[in-house]
């Protein structure tokens, strides 16, 4: 059996490092914000069970203001888990970058605006999941003629594009490609059959498709409901 270590007072690391225990106290929050497996608390002692802190960064200014752009843009898709991870990943670049690179961080000039953004009521969760563990989902969908129906589709990835959302699928009532948008999905439900592992290949045969009949406009813009 593996015997841990004992876990050491903050005043005594504060005194070995030459830094005063409010700074010790902080420095500890922002490695674990970083993903550093620091265990105890105040009062009690810490202890590093597994570091998995990433290591100081140095990314320029332009660098810094790229990575602020796209996480922002993450927030705003209106998906509230890719929202929190996007918020997880700030966090822990931020506790990784130096102090000035820091500064860079937090007033970046670079914003994202999105008032007219269309959100789908559907859980993308679900959908994304599916994806990553190549498993079918029941969807009921509204077509573009407006009639309901019950599909069973093979998710193979989300397109999210400036207005709208997209998920290229196989669609196993067409027995063909499709592209559906959730904000028509009713409903969904999953724990489908697994159709691993033909995710990558699918994909890859239906971009090369799109791409070669010019289709993959119909990615980018949202199809009119008649």
């Amino acid at each position: 059996m593996r015997v841990l270590p004992a876990p050491v007072t903050g005043a005594r690391l504060a005194e070995e490092t030459g830094v005063s225990l409010r700074s010790l106290y902080r420095d500890i929050d922002s490695l674990r914000a970083a993903g550093a497996r620091i265990e105890g608390e105040r009062g009690y002692g810490y202890r590093l069970t597994e570091d998995y802190a990433l290591p100081p960064q140095t990314f320029d200014r332009t660098e810094i203001e790229a990575l602020a752009l796209g996480l922002a843009e993450v927030a705003h898709m209106g998906d509230p888990q890719l929202a929190e991870a996007a918020a997880s990943v700030l966090a822990k670049v931020t506790a990784s970058l130096p102090d000035d690179r820091e500064l860079y961080l937090f007033h970046a000039v670079s914003r994202v605006y999105r008032p007219d953004r269309r959100f789908p009521a559907v859980d993308m969760s679900v959908i994304r999941s599916a994806c990553w563990n190549e498993q079918a989902l029941s969807i009921r969908y509204v077509d573009q003629g407006d009639a309901a129906t019950q599909r069973d589709i093979w998710p193979l990835a989300i397109v999210y594009a400036d207005r709208s959302l997209a998920v290229l699928a196989w669609c196993c009532l067409r027995k063909d490609f499709r592209i559906f948008r959730p904000e028509r999905m009713l409903s969904i439900e999953a724990g489908g059959a697994s159709f691993r592992p033909r995710r990558a290949a699918m994909l890859r045969d239906y971009l090369a498709r799109l791409s070669t009949s010019g289709h993959d406009a119909e990615v980018q813009a949202p199809t009119p409901r008649s």
